[in-house]
C-alpha cells in the first residue's frame, strides 16, 4: 500500500460494499445434464459430452436445483418468479468447455428480500438482496500442478450454482463477515449447499468502493475475488477500504479493477483492469424452453423447509427463556439445534441442558473432531445425567468429571446404572452427613470459634472437610444446611 507522510482521517470516508456469494448446490447431478459430481474425484472422471458441450447434445432441467434456489429465495423472503427464462453468458476461457455458461439473465429466480444481520453494536441490520439466480460452474484450472503447463479439471463445469447479490448496503469488512455467516448458515440449515469455503463450494467476491461522508455520488467500484475463507474476506475488505482511501487521499486516481486478495501477505493485488462492463453477449438459451412454476409448487417446496436459525433463535429466547448468547451459539448449526430440542423433549431444566450441550458436549465433540451426528450418546442419556443432577443424586462436578465420560465408553449403559458403578452417589442420610461433619469441626476447633465470631468464609473450610471426608458423595446443598446448623448451636 503507497502511503505518504500524511495524517488520514479514515472516518470522513463511507464504505459501500456489495457481495456476490456462489452456493454450489448438494444435488446429485449436475445443472444440465446426469453426469455425478462429488469433491476429490479424479481429475475428469465425471464428465460426459453434454457437460463437455459436444454438437448434438441438448441440456435437461434439473428439478432439484429449481427446489433449492425456491428455498433460498423463501428463506430470504424474496419474490419467487413464476416463469423461469434462461441465457447464455457468452465468454472464453480455458476452463469453460462449452465456450459459455447457462445461466439467467433478465428474470433471476428471485428477486428482493434481505439477509438479516447483527451489527457490532448488537443492532439487526437487513441487508437487502438484488436477486438469486441459477446458472452452471465452470471447470478448475490448476496452476501448481506442473511445472510448465496449467492443467484443467473439467469435473466441476456444469455443476449447480445460485448467485447471491447484495445490495451495496455492506459498510464494514465486519459486516460482510457476518452477513457471510448468515448465509452459509441458511445454506446448510435448508440443505442445499455444504458451505464449505475451503473446498470451493461457497464463493464470495467483493465489490468495494469508497466516497466522501454525505456524497450522491458512489466511488470507483473495485472488485477483489480469491478469498477462501469468511475471515478472509474481512481481512481483504478492511484491507482494501484502507488502501483505497490512502490512495485519494494522496492524490491518486482508482480505476475498474479486479484485484487478487494475498493470504498470506494480507494485501490485495492487481488482476486484471476494466475500462466498462464486460459484454457477455446475453441472448436466450435456445435448448432449454422456459419453465412455468405454480403458486402450488413453491408451496410444496416451502413445506420441507426446517424451521430457520431466526424462528429457532425466537423460540429459545422468547420461549425457552435461554439468554441471548446461548441462543446464539445454539442455532449456529441445525443438527445442533435439533439435539437441543431432543434433550428437552426429556428433562424440563432447558438451562442445563444447554450448558451440557454448549459446554460438555460440544468441547467433546472438537476434542475429537467429529459431528454431533457422530456423538453416541441420544439426547434421553444427557437428560439422565440432568435428572441425576437435579435430584440431587450426584454432584455436578461429578457429573461432568466422571460420568459422562464413562457414559461415552457405555453408552448402552443407564447414566444410573454408571453412577452406581462408580460409586458417585450423593449421601443424604442425615446420620451419615452429621458424622462427617462432625470429624470436620472436631478437626478444627480454633476455627470454629472464629466461625462463631463472625468469619462466614470458613463455611467453606468445613465443606471442603466434609467433602473430602465423605469422597465427593455427601449431597452438597443438604450438607451444607447441616453443617450451618451444627455451627451455630
Amino acid at each position: 500500500m503507497k502511503t505518504e507522510n500524511i495524517d488520514i482521517d479514515f472516518e470522513k470516508y463511507e464504505t459501500v460494499i456489495g457481495l456476490e456469494v456462489h452456493a454450489q448446490l448438494l444435488t446429485h447431478t449436475k445443472a444440465y445434464c446426469a453426469d455425478p459430481y462429488f469433491y476429490g474425484s479424479e481429475p475428469n472422471t465425471q464428465i460426459s459430452p453434454i457437460s463437455l458441450g459436444h454438437p448434438g447434445t441438448l441440456p435437461k432441467h434439473n428439478k432439484q436445483v429449481i427446489i433449492n434456489a425456491i428455498k433460498m429465495g423463501l428463506a430470504c423472503e424474496s419474490e419467487i418468479a413464476r416463469d423461469q427464462y434462461y441465457a447464455r453468458k457468452n465468454y472464453f476461457y480455458a476452463d469453460l468447455p462449452k465456450g459459455y455458461q447457462i445461466t439467467q439473465d433478465k428474470t433471476p429466480i428471485c428477486t428482493g428480500g434481505y439477509i438479516e444481520i447483527k451489527t457490532k453494536d448488537g443492532e439487526p441490520k437487513k441487508i437487502g438482496i438484488t436477486r438469486i439466480h441459477m446458472e452452471e460452474d465452470a471447470g478448475k484450472s490448476m496452476h501448481d500442478q506442473d511445472v510448465y503447463d496449467s492443467l484443467i479439471d473439467l469435473n466441476r463445469a456444469g455443476v449447480p450454482l445460485i448467485e447471491i447479490v447484495s445490495e451495496p448496503e455492506i459498510k464494514t469488512g465486519e459486516e460482510a463477515y457476518q452477513y457471510l455467516t448468515e448465509v452459509r448458515k441458511l445454506v446448510r440449515y435448508l440443505d442445499i449447499c455444504d458451505g464449505n469455503m475451503e473446498e470451493g463450494s461457497l464463493r464470495c467476491d467483493a465489490n468495494i468502493s469508497v466516497m466522501l461522508k454525505g456524497s450522491k455520488q458512489f466511488g470507483t467500484k473495485i472488485e477483489v475475488k480469491n478469498m477462501n475463507s469468511m475471515r478472509n474476506v474481512q481481512r481483504a475488505i478492511d484491507y482494501e477500504v484502507k488502501r483505497q482511501i490512502t490512495a485519494l487521499e494522496n492524490g491518486e486516481t482508482l480505476y475498474m479493477e479486479t484485484r487478487n486478495f494475498d493470504a498470506m501477505k494480507g494485501i490485495t493485488l492487481t488482476m486484471r483492469s476494466k475500462e466498462g462492463a464486460s459484454d457477455y453477449r446475453y441472448f436466450p438459451e435456445p435448448d432449454l424452453p422456459p419453465l412455468h412454476i405454480s403458486q402450488a409448487f413453491i408451496d410444496s417446496v416451502k413445506a420441507q423447509m426446517p424451521e430457520l436459525p431466526k424462528a429457532l433463535y425466537q423460540k429459545f429466547t422468547e420461549t425457552l427463556g435461554l439468554s441471548e448468547y446461548d441462543a446464539q451459539v445454539l442455532t449456529e448449526n441445525k443438527d445442533l439445534a435439533a439435539y437441543f430440542e431432543n434433550i428437552l423433549k426429556h428433562t424440563g431444566n432447558t438451562k442445563a441442558a444447554a450448558n451440557w450441550l454448549m459446554v460438555n458436549i460440544k468441547g467433546y465433540l472438537n476434542d475429537q473432531a467429529i459431528h454431533i451426528n457422530d456423538f453416541v450418546l441420544q439426547p434421553a442419556k444427557i437428560a439422565e445425567i440432568i435428572s441425576l443432577i437435579d435430584t440431587n443424586k450426584i454432584s455436578n462436578s461429578a457429573a461432568s468429571q466422571r460420568l459422562f465420560p464413562e457414559m461415552i465408553k457405555e453408552h448402552h449403559k443407564s447414566a444410573l446404572q454408571i453412577a452406581e458403578a462408580l460409586n458417585l452417589l450423593q449421601e443424604s442420610d442425615e446420620n451419615e452427613l452429621q458424622k462427617w461433619i462432625n470429624e470436620a469441626i472436631h478437626k478444627f476447633p480454633e476455627k470454629v470459634a472464629e466461625y462463631k465470631s463472625g468469619k462466614q468464609s470458613l463455611l467453606g473450610l468445613f465443606m471442603g472437610e466434609v467433602m473430602k471426608a465423605s469422597k465427593g458423595k455427601a449431597d452438597p446443598k443438604f450438607a451444607t444446611q447441616l453443617l450451618k446448623e451444627t455451627l451455630e448451636k
